[in-house]
């Protein structure tokens, strides 16, 4: 567990102790934003788990005063894609059909609402998803997403807005909102949230 590991020992540095209590405040931000990209729980705490121990290994390279949560994200997010294109030099999947079967879980685990709500953002491309699950699920700000992502401030706005417009068309929902009070959230989304996405 990623929480066991940061009591294994200090990081490097003198700001061990608040890095550490930091990394473990955000850990479940963390989980929620792995869940987004994975959807699924096995690579899901696969992934925090690797993410924790790289940021551990190489708390030295934090600043203290910095946006950790931006930091630890980006490893989580850099992560995720180097083994997203490992794992497609090892499996063809020229159709989508494997990578189909990774965005479905158990259906006890969803109402109808949840189900259609994961569907709909498993079909956004990649990009305008990532926003979306960042901005709407993590919450995290505008200029956060933008140095995560790697990418400006206007071009996270922009597909934020396009992923939610694009969201709400596919559920049959005005123009601007999508809500997920009262329903399973999609994988991505706090579990503690009842807001609503709503369009800025």
């Amino acid at each position: 567990m990623p929480s066991d590991l940061l009591s294994a020992g200090p990081a490097a540095g003198p700001h061990a102790p608040e890095f550490r209590d930091e990394v473990l405040r955000l850990l479940p931000a963390l989980r929620a934003f792995a869940r987004s990209l994975t959807s699924n729980a096995a690579d899901t705490d696969d992934l925090v788990q690797d993410c924790v121990v790289r940021a551990w290994s190489h708390a030295d390279q934090f600043t203290p005063g910095t946006n950790l949560r931006a930091w630890l994200f980006t490893i989580l997010r850099n992560r995720h894609y180097s083994i997203a294109k490992r794992r497609q030099r090892e499996v063809a999947d020229p159709d989508g059909f494997h990578t189909a079967r990774l965005m479905m879980e158990p259906a006890q685990e969803w109402g109808i609402a949840g189900r259609e709500l994961k569907a709909a953002l498993a079909s956004l491309p990649e990009d305008q998803r990532e926003a979306l699950i960042l901005v709407g699920g993590a919450g995290v700000s505008y200029e956060e997403a933008a140095e995560i992502c790697g990418c400006a401030l206007g071009t996270i706005k922009s597909r934020v807005n396009r992923a939610r417009t694009k969201l709400a068309g596919l559920m049959g929902l005005p123009n601007r909102v999508v809500p997920l009070s009262g329903t399973s959230l999609p994988a991505g989304a706090d579990a503690t949230s009842t807001t609503q996405w709503t369009r800025h």
